[in-house]
């Protein structure tokens, strides 16, 4: 299999692939072909070393892709099978084309929803999920400020607001992401 798996801290020129052996999965594993990688600021905090890692250097916490093989007791207890598009987030090595992953962080990829958005919106949905529905659970009558309105988060965040019936207010830094942020359904846009 290919993967990035940088040996040292640095920059993003140690983002390179090179040939790893295919990973088996074991009990309660799932060995998936990654279609789609999410891309994170972690994954940049793990290159440079700010988040310490061990060597090779796992980037990569989100993806999508293809079952191709099941650790044991995985598709009774899970009902996973080769073959589901799934997703997940905290499953590291997803810059690679083959990840093992624990099966109960996997969700499946419903009909009609790409790869590339599956990995995309994991770690981000799920948070805009937290902040919405456990750290603040937004109802109508709220009014909700967004910073960062434009970003990953703040996107999903605004449109999980609205369909609560929450007033949106979103802060942006540029014309292009005020657009974005109100395209989302946010009823006010400062521009900062």
């Amino acid at each position: 299999m290919q993967a990035i798996r940088p040996m040292q801290n640095g920059g993003p020129d140690l983002l390179t692939a090179r040939d790893f052996p295919t990973p088996a999965p074991g009990p309660g594993e799932v060995l998936v072909r990654i279609e789609a990688a999410g891309v994170n600021y972690i994954d940049v905090y793990h290159l440079t070393g700010l988040y310490p890692t061990p060597k090779p250097i796992p980037i990569g916490l989100e993806g999508a892709g293809v079952v191709e093989n099941v650790g044991e007791a995985v598709e009774a207890a899970l009902d996973i099978k080769v073959g589901d598009r799934v997703a997940w987030a905290s499953g590291p090595s997803s810059y690679a084309s083959h990840v093992v992953v624990p099966a109960d962080r996997l969700v499946p990829v419903p009909d009609g929803v790409s790869t590339e958005a599956a990995a995309a919106a994991m770690l981000q949905g799920m948070t805009a999920h937290y902040l919405g529905k456990t750290v603040f659970p937004l109802r109508a009558g709220h009014t909700a400020l967004i910073h960062a309105a434009a970003g990953g988060v703040g996107l999903l965040l605004t449109q999980m607001a609205k369909r609560t019936g929450a007033q949106v207010i979103g802060t942006v830094s540029t014309e292009a992401k005020a657009k974005l942020s109100k395209e989302a359904g946010a009823d006010h846009v400062i521009n900062y």
